[in-house]
């Protein structure tokens, strides 16, 4: 059998491996390095260094400086879109002929230009990005990364319609990929790549009830203030909130609180390690897009799993947690959870879903390779 080749086209550079784009990147290389794909691999740098780490995963690794000059704000295309050209990076792509994975609708540029008409393309959506950008400017408070986002919002639902130009597209969530299917063709559903390789999470009692995310992320930032508004208030439970740079708004809240705890400016590891310790990880969100890799590290690595409802919907996750949706319910959850043990016997249910049924990365890798190369 030839060796089967890919250039992959990143968004971002995938180390340091500390936000969600970047998780399922870098293992996503990983796995298919282990599957015997030979990756040649195309990333756009703005605010991170190259790294060694990729050269060992990688047969080639290429960087290309992403423009983010005010002026492409003024652009048709979406700024995350126009901001990812490089003549570099197709002149890279124009000396074979192997299939190319795409990243996002982020670096989709090239998807539909003319030289590449007869490559293999298949992309890879995160988010249901119109969505998300509306999302995002629901819940800010500064009114011109407000417009940003809406004009954002505006300008990718236009340009989603590249997609046409793919041969395949690897939806992140089942609710993605439902919403891909009624206007694409050829779309499977690959959910995220992760750092999880087996079920961890112990028996018994934590001590405390998680919320973790990146907290500069307006989403995230909405559901922490919910927590510690509406949910922690009045309640004696020890609640801990991990992720970095958290909003002003969220510090105040926090401060005075005796039963809360920020604990910010801390590392992917002690994250994790607050996942495996807690006796509830609680993940509530408002904005229902993609898959959380917040909720598979809980269920991998966690205990009790208390969320709401667009945190799990059409994820094929709900049977492993538990969905409240008011502050109220939510609060009489965290007292009877607080007042059971862990078993062990949960963890064999969680095996056989997430182990078995879509959302191993040996089990993704395989998908994947499928789509591609199939």
């Amino acid at each position: 059998m030839p060796d089967q080749h890919l250039h992959i086209i990143a968004f971002d550079i995938p180390v340091p491996v500390n936000y969600g784009g970047a998780i399922d990147i870098y293992y996503k290389l990983k796995s298919l390095k282990k599957a015997g794909v030979k990756i040649h691999l195309h990333c756009f740098e703005y605010d991170r260094k190259p790294s060694p780490l990729l050269d060992d995963l990688c047969v080639e690794v290429n960087y290309y400086k992403r423009d983010n000059s005010k002026t492409k704000l003024f652009c048709s295309l979406p700024y995350i879109v126009a901001t990812r050209y490089s003549e570099n990076l197709l002149t890279n792509l124009l000396r074979d002929d192997y299939p190319i994975l795409f990243e996002g609708l982020h670096t989709c540029y090239l998807l539909n230009n003319k030289k590449l008409k007869n490559r293999k393309k298949i992309v890879r959506t995160h988010n249901i990005e119109h969505e998300y950008y509306s999302s995002l400017a629901r819940v800010e408070k500064n009114m011109f990364r407000r417009y940003y986002f809406l004009n954002e919002a505006s300008k990718l639902a236009r340009f989603e319609k590249q997609l046409d130009h793919a041969n395949g597209i690897a939806a992140i969530s089942m609710n993605d990929a439902a919403h891909f299917s009624r206007k694409y063709k050829k779309v499977r559903t690959i959910s995220a790549f992760h750092s999880n390789e087996q079920i961890t999470s112990k028996p018994g009692k934590g001590t405390f009830a998680l919320y973790h995310g990146s907290l500069e992320v307006g989403e995230n930032n909405e559901a922490a203030l919910f927590l510690v508004n509406e949910v922690f208030n009045d309640l004696k439970i020890k609640f801990f909130i991990a992720g970095n740079k958290p909003s002003s708004e969220l510090k105040t809240a926090v401060s005075g609180k005796k039963n809360i705890f920020l604990k910010m400016g801390i590392s992917s590891e002690e994250i994790y390690d607050l996942v495996s310790e807690a006796h509830v990880n609680i993940l509530p969100t408002f904005q229902a897009t993609g898959i959380k890799l917040k909720l598979l590290a809980a269920l991998f690595r966690g205990r009790f799993c208390l969320v709401n409802t667009p945190m799990i919907e059409k994820t094929g996750l709900e049977s492993l947690c538990i969905c409240r949706n008011s502050a109220d319910e939510f609060k009489k959850e965290l007292i009877s959870l607080f007042n059971k043990d862990y078993d062990l016997s949960e963890n064999k249910k969680r095996e056989e879903i997430l182990m078995h049924n879509g959302f191993s990365n040996d089990y993704n890798a395989a998908a994947l390779v499928d789509l591609i190369f199939g």
